[in-house]
């Protein structure tokens, strides 16, 4: 009796645990750090030595919310223009480094903030449910504004995942470009439980996988969303915008293989370059001649009238 009584306590306990794990991790995920904008300025330099002004521009999201960001075209543009989009719990000036890259061979660029990013209104991250759209909007304000003759897309982590999503639909991308992509938000949810608690993924897989169960409900009760169909490895299936993968393959926060997932759903429309000693969206800092030749050389590889 003694030894029933012990187990219950310990079940109870696990589903306790589970539950109120469930409610931090749901709240973390809808809810990453909002980092304000302060470096226009900066921002405003950069654009400047390549003879642009940057702009504030916006667009109005699907269900209302304000989407905020720059743009700039060099003087001597060459008539194309790329998205370029961050990761999470980060803005429009983490991109900038690209923006430059991007001025100096005279593309026009576009960096908006995500949504609940930076400036950018909504109340939660999506991971690429909702942005898909949002960057379907943006599209059609590059269009329709500065009248490009070819749109390009890249992103950075969560922004990698998110220009993947959008392909499905946006089918008007020229080539976009995915650094450190997740394939399936399902899938990484059991890395991160595992990241959390400084073990492998096997913990959050096995050991919590009631409690990741649990805050995919909690996010489908509470804001509508199921996260665990964010998921770029199928939003790629029978897309015919050419994607250029980039993964390190000492990508400690999103393994490689999750790049590697997503080749698989597409090899005739993808490429993935996998970079030695980079970590998560390292392989400029490891490899820039190659990562600016790799990124350029797709591009214009694939320049036509979207």
């Amino acid at each position: 009796m003694r030894a029933r009584r012990v187990i219950r306590i310990i079940v109870v306990c696990y589903a306790v645990f589970c539950v109120l794990l469930a409610i931090l991790l749901g709240e973390l995920a809808f809810r990453p750090q909002r980092v304000p904008v302060t470096e226009r300025q900066s921002a405003e330099a950069t654009a400047v030595r390549f003879g642009a002004v940057l702009w504030d521009v916006s667009v109005t999201a699907g269900d209302g919310s304000h989407l905020q960001g720059w743009f700039a075209r060099p003087a001597d543009a060459n008539g194309d223009a790329v998205i370029l989009l961050h990761g999470v719990g980060d803005n429009r000036q983490g991109m900038m480094g690209s923006a430059e890259l991007f001025l100096s061979n005279r593309f026009a660029v576009l960096v908006p903030d995500s949504r609940a990013q930076g400036e950018s209104g909504g109340d939660f991250v999506t991971y690429g449910l909702k942005e898909s759209d949002d960057v379907h909007r943006w599209f059609d304000w590059l269009v329709m504004q500065q009248h490009p003759r070819c749109v390009f897309g890249m992103g950075e982590s969560m922004g990698a995942a998110i220009v993947l999503q959008a392909v499905q639909e946006e089918k008007r991308f020229c080539a976009v470009v995915a650094e450190s992509s997740f394939a399936s938000f399902h899938q990484i949810a059991y890395v991160r439980v595992g990241q959390f608690f400084h073990t492998g993924a096997w913990f959050g897989r096995v050991a919590l996988r009631p409690a990741v169960e649990m805050a995919f409900l909690y996010g489908r009760l509470t804001r509508g969303v199921n996260l665990a169909h964010a998921s770029p490895e199928r939003s790629v299936v029978g897309s015919r915008v050419p994607i250029l993968l980039i993964h390190g393959l000492a990508d400690d926060n999103i393994p490689y293989q999750q790049s590697e997932r997503i080749l698989a759903h597409n090899p005739a429309e993808i490429l993935l370059w996998e970079v030695p000693n980079a970590g998560h969206c390292g392989a400029v800092s490891v490899a820039r001649q190659e990562f600016d030749t790799r990124v350029l050389g797709w591009f214009n590889s694939h320049q036509r009238s979207p």
